[in-house]
């Protein structure tokens, strides 16, 4: 008799280490952003708990975590910023130097940033 063994399916967002890996990546990218002068000016009082909350849910289920976003549409809370590509892109290398900066393997860092360049058509509004 051959036995199987079942490898459970693990998300993204268990592989990178659930909530508190996404809440510290959060807190890396937003520290990154603010210090950028080209994307700073987005965040004129800064970021609140609430803005880092919805991000870390959102991107929480993005990445197939038990997270379900109930924030504001993206489109929605985008849509005055005018928002290039070239700023979405330049805010999308910053989440990835803070994931690399937390020490997340390369390979998931592409996964993760792969997932976001999904939320793109939402965010991108000029």
């Amino acid at each position: 008799m051959t036995t199987t063994t079942i490898t459970p399916v693990i998300s993204l967002y268990e592989e990178i280490g659930g909530r508190a890996a996404l809440q510290a990546a959060v807190d890396v990218f937003y520290r990154r952003l603010l210090a950028d002068p080209e994307l700073a000016w987005f965040f004129p009082g800064g970021v609140g708990v609430r803005h880092r909350a919805f991000l870390v849910t959102a991107l929480g289920e993005a990445l197939g975590g038990p997270e379900r976003y109930r924030g504001p549409l993206l489109v929605d809370a985008h849509r005055d910023l005018g928002i290039t590509d070239a700023e979405f892109y330049r805010a999308a290398a910053h989440l990835s130097g803070a994931l690399d900066e937390l020490g997340v393997p390369r390979a998931l860092a592409d996964q993760v940033i792969v997932i976001v360049a999904k939320l793109r058509p939402a965010i991108v509004t000029a």
